[in-house]
């Protein structure tokens, strides 16, 4: 079951509703007693569950046995709908987020960090700009209350897909149609008053963390002190044509890890690998992602050095978004797409990625668009397209994310201007000797 809820309805509400209920799926319900129950039920027809809460959507999955698909879709009608959502259950909830909290601050992998932060920079205070993890101030706040008002707008039938993989399509719809149709949820079913619609507004703009990394990874061979920036700029939804060439530039870019060089395939030709790390063996990481929407999308680049490098870096990664908008080899772009194609198959050979794109796909569109009709828009692609999205990117504002000793990072201001130039390059900074 994939439901549209998630951190970015949450700003009529407290921050962090969505992490709880992640947290609190599969526990009791009016069926079951316990998560115990849960699991032992599952476990007679080989089963697994989980949750997963992201911006936009929240996905209570189980993979089980196909002969106990009346029992599943019943456990899963169950858990989302039918909640207990006991005291009890609500405590322990609120100690595993505090741990995870701090989980968080304390990994040598500051990726959910910045990922964080570079959203919080891009849309401030807006929809997918707010924030994934309940904040630690929030977690004595939330209790059932606040949850069933939050439940009663946002877990509504117009909101919520059934998806399926390796079932016959009307078996599932008939279980539908026993276990969903017409359940009363546990918070009672009125009109919905708070449901928040709001188009996401990109405003770019730096956030900033001062954290002394010299200690995240103690032990015989410890990670060396690093700062870590992501530079993003708005890109498109995923509902857009142009949705297809961002995905082809992604892939063009690509890079990685100074560790992660592994055989080809591993983005040894991609720009971020060829023009970058190549050619700077001081930089640890330069990779490229592409965030996307419903509405709106990020296209960013993460980066990470010495501190002392850090102005440096940030220009590196500066002239390779004005580069992006520079001629595109031919060779280049069709090794991008036939990455970009081979990624998509390989993923879709997968029962739960492909359990997650149906339900994802109709969620937002109603329909589903096949792997190969994706493919032939892949091909279509030309680098004249690259050039175009590339050219509209770079007219907007950027959104920065740094972490670590910050120093010598460039200002904002300087970060911009560095991206509205011909070549990239921060502007000079002159000392004046008195």
């Amino acid at each position: 079951v994939l439901i549209n809820s998630g951190s970015r309805h949450e700003a009529k509400y407290l921050s962090g509703i969505s992490h709880f209920l992640e947290k609190l799926a599969f526990s009791s319900t009016a069926q079951f007693g316990s998560k115990d129950e849960i699991l032992l039920t599952l476990e007679k027809h080989g089963g697994i569950c989980d949750c997963q809460a992201s911006r936009d959507t929240i996905m209570y999955a189980v993979s089980a046995d196909a002969k106990g698909l009346d029992t599943v879709v019943n456990l899963l009608a169950d858990v989302a709908l039918q909640p207990r959502l006991s005291d009890e259950e609500i405590e322990m909830t609120r100690t595993a987020i505090r741990f995870e909290l701090e989980d968080l601050n304390m990994r040598p992998d500051p990726e959910p960090l910045l990922t964080e932060m570079i959203h919080a920079a891009a849309y401030r205070d807006n929809t997918v700009g707010l924030n994934r993890f309940c904040p630690v101030e929030n977690t004595d706040k939330i209790d059932r209350e606040v949850l069933h008002s939050y439940l009663r707008n946002y877990y509504t039938p117009d909101r919520m897909v059934l998806a399926g993989v390796g079932i016959e399509h009307e078996q599932l719809v008939e279980c539908a149609k026993k276990h969903l149709l017409g359940v009363e949820p546990v918070w009672g079913s009125g009109p919905t008053k708070n449901v928040d619609r709001s188009v996401a507004q990109y405003t770019g703009g730096i956030v900033k963390v001062e954290k002394d990394m010299s200690d995240v990874s103690l032990g015989p061979t410890p990670i060396p002190e690093l700062t870590h920036i992501m530079i993003g700029l708005e890109s498109c939804s995923f509902l857009e044509d142009d949705f297809i060439p961002f995905a082809v530039l992604n892939m063009m870019m690509g890079g990685g890890g100074s560790f992660s060089a592994g055989g080809p395939g591993k983005g040894m030709f991609t720009r971020l690998y060829l023009n970058v790390l190549n050619r700077h063996h001081w930089m640890y990481n330069a990779t490229s992602y592409h965030h996307s929407y419903e509405d709106t999308g990020l296209l960013c680049i993460h980066a990470s050095a010495d501190p002392k490098q850090v102005r440096e870096m940030v220009e590196i990664i500066t002239r390779e978004f004005i580069l992006m908008a520079g001629a595109v080899g031919e060779v280049e772009l069709e090794r991008a797409k036939t990455q970009l194609k081979s990624m998509l198959m390989m993923n879709l050979e997968s029962r739960p990625v492909i359990f997650e794109d149906v339900g994802r796909q109709v969620l937002a569109t109603n329909t589903r668009k096949l792997p190969h009709e994706l493919c032939a828009l892949i091909s279509q692609v030309k680098s004249t397209d690259i050039k175009r999205v590339v050219t509209k990117m770079l007219h907007k504002k950027p959104a920065v994310a740094a972490l670590g000793d910050l120093t010598d990072l460039p200002t904002y201001e300087h970060i911009q201007a560095a991206l509205s130039s011909k070549d990239g390059r921060l502007p000079r900074m002159y000392r004046l000797f008195r």
